[in-house]
């Protein structure tokens, strides 16, 4: 294991090297920064803008979790361009055959690759450090809240780097594996949405609204004599049906993963809560609705806590698979790469 091990620490400790030497990786890293910088100083005004007696209660959540989706999207973002043509463009420059020749075997080459784009994209999470303690000085931040976020995030930037150079050693173009590896994440983080949002407009059902109106009222403006009951029907979609389509999504897999902090309401502190919140109301069929105006009962409306314990999480199947599709890619990359080989894809460059 040891010499396994070796071995992907040597392609490991190539491909940071050639990373780091040009100044493109601190520039962007730079870029980055300020950016969150910017984003950190506008979202605090915003929460104070609110005019809250305390501004940590809510701020603080408020903050990290924006932080941390902003480097989820950042990171999607450059870890294709990082990982996509990481052994596609070795074959390109002609040193893949040179690497194969040592005693590197495909799977060290293939995961010295992976671990190393995973790296790259995890240093923007490690940068946002001084953010993250931020928004943690400005309190209720809870523990548990940043240990899952963290975790699912990491795992995230660790499926995208693996799908990348998957798609590296399928593929024998570089600008193809790239531009694949982008739809890729496009699929799963806008796909998913455009299809949810197809499927539940697809599949309708019919809906009965009934209307009692007040004729009359007294001095409170409490009705006290009322009219026929009208009823209406109307179409109403069936998002309910095609919920699972977005345990796929990461950006939704990431707030359904982060444990809930609520406020004296019982409704979300931050942007995961938020976001889960909505998920989970279209689980919930369309029903029908009932508008009394000589009701004196006053209607139940279940606050965001009671709509999240009465659902389902799908975090975990999203989860599963993503990882899935990250072993698929490398296990195919692996196939494609390993030496030596019967057949070479046409136009593969050997030395």
């Amino acid at each position: 294991m040891s010499t396994f091990l070796s071995g992907i620490w040597v392609i490991l400790t190539l491909e940071l090297r050639q990373r780091v030497r040009g100044v493109s990786s601190y520039v962007l890293l730079g870029s980055y920064v300020v950016i969150l910088a910017i984003v950190t100083v506008l979202l605090t005004i915003a929460y104070a803008g609110f005019g809250e007696s305390n501004l940590g209660d809510a701020a603080g959540a408020g903050v990290y979790s924006a932080i941390i989706y902003f480097v989820l999207l950042l990171g999607t973002l450059v870890a294709p361009a990082l990982s996509g043509n990481a052994i596609n463009g070795d074959r390109d420059a002609g040193t893949l055959a040179t690497t194969q020749i040592t005693l590197i075997s495909t799977w060290q080459l293939v995961l010295g690759k992976f671990v190393a784009a995973w790296i790259t994209a995890l240093a923007f999470l490690v940068v946002s450090l001084p953010f993250i303690l931020y928004a943690s000085f400005l309190g209720g931040l809870s523990p548990v809240t940043v240990l899952v976020s963290t975790l699912v995030l990491a795992v995230e930037l660790g499926v995208v780097a693996a799908i990348g150079v998957g798609l590296s050693g399928i593929l024998t173009r570089p600008l193809f594996s790239i531009v694949l590896t982008y739809l890729t994440v496009a699929a799963l983080s806008v796909g998913t949405l455009i299809a949810f949002g197809l499927g539940g407009l697809a599949v309708q059902t019919t809906t009965t609204t009934t209307y009692i109106y007040g004729v009359d009222y007294d001095s409170q403006g409490r009705a006290t004599e009322c009219a026929d009951p009208e009823f209406y029907e109307s179409q109403a979609p069936r998002f309910d049906l095609f919920w699972g389509v977005l345990v796929a999504n990461p950006y939704v897999l990431l707030a359904d993963a982060v444990p809930t902090t609520y406020d004296q309401a019982g409704y979300p502190q931050d942007l995961f809560g938020s976001i889960k919140y909505s998920v989970r109301q279209v689980q919930i069929p369309p029903s029908d609705t009932y508008y009394d105006e000589c009701s004196r009962e006053v209607e139940n409306i279940p606050s965001a806590r009671e709509v999240i314990d009465s659902t389902v999480p799908g975090w975990f199947v999203g989860l599963v698979l993503h990882l899935a599709l990250a072993a698929g890619a490398l296990i195919w990359a692996w196939s494609r790469t390993n030496t030596p080989t019967g057949r070479l894809p046409k136009g593969s460059r050997v030395a």
